[in-house]
């Protein structure tokens, strides 16, 4: 396996670049999906997945930084376990630590600015992944002397699937000083697992940019939808009544916030 293909696509969307001047929020890699990954890739415990997951880290990152974007995100879908009875959880805590570390490293040397990003969750595909929520991914980070190095992407589907509301999650981050984007969309209460829809509740928006205001807003991090059409929607007016209907919700939400302001002159308390 070579890049070639994927150098291609990024010459193709650099020239893009050039002629409507937009450019990506955030990178990542895909490190979950193929068959390598089944054990982890970070936390795998074969050193070749371990070795090709950094190699495609490391393009990944050279590309995000080439196409001039702001931020790079992991998320580790294959980095936990489904049975402690053959994980050695400490030895693959550790080998995630080098694993990021060793980015942060490439990330210095290529010159890149943006900020690394972590997005939690607690578990699917794994039964339990190492980055439960904020709060873990933060004890770890500690651990491992990295706070000054990553902060979180919250999606609040994950922060509801942990337990938490979107709302606690983002004022974990937050009063941690590692708040750095957010994916503003939602799940169904009604199922247990990741459904990515777009955020309608207005109510949520409300505390979400309440967040956001009291954080000084995200920048160089942003909203980020991650968020889907349901499999009964394919029209491509649906696609794009469902985008509006996102960005009117969280508009709606700054608005709030700046009307609690104008009136009590506050935020919601934390």
């Amino acid at each position: 396996e070579t890049n070639a293909n994927l150098d291609e696509i990024v010459e193709l969307a650099k020239q893009l670049q050039s002629e409507t001047n937009i450019k990506p929020l955030w990178g990542t890699a895909q490190l979950f999906m193929h068959p390598r990954y089944m054990h982890g890739a970070a936390t795998s415990p074969e050193v070749k997945v371990y070795a090709y997951a950094a190699a495609q880290v490391k393009k990944a990152l050279e590309v995000t930084h080439y196409l001039g974007g702001e931020n790079y995100v992991f998320w580790g879908g294959r980095e936990g376990y489904q049975t402690l009875l053959n994980t050695d959880m400490k030895r693959e805590l550790e080998h995630l630590a080098n694993f990021l570390q060793a980015a942060v490293n490439h990330k210095k040397k290529i010159g890149f600015n943006g900020t690394l990003l972590i997005e939690p969750k607690p578990q699917e595909p794994t039964k339990h992944q190492y980055d439960w929520d904020v709060a873990t991914t933060f004890s770890f980070l500690q651990k491992f002397g990295l706070t000054g190095e990553f902060k979180i992407n919250v999606e609040c589907n994950h922060a509801t699937l942990s337990g938490h509301s979107c709302h606690h999650e983002l004022e974990t981050a937050r009063i941690n000083d590692i708040l750095g984007n957010i994916d503003a969309n939602t799940g169904d209460p009604q199922v247990g697992w990741d459904t990515d829809e777009f955020l309608t509740d207005i109510s949520e928006a409300t505390l979400i940019m309440s967040s956001v205001v009291k954080n000084d807003g995200l920048a160089p991090g942003g909203f980020n939808f991650d968020a889907k059409l349901r499999r009964e929607s394919t029209d491509v007016e649906d696609l794009f009544i469902a985008h509006i209907s996102g960005m009117d919700t969280m508009a709606r939400g700054l608005r709030n916030v700046a009307k609690l302001i104008e009136v009590t002159g506050d935020i919601i308390s934390s």
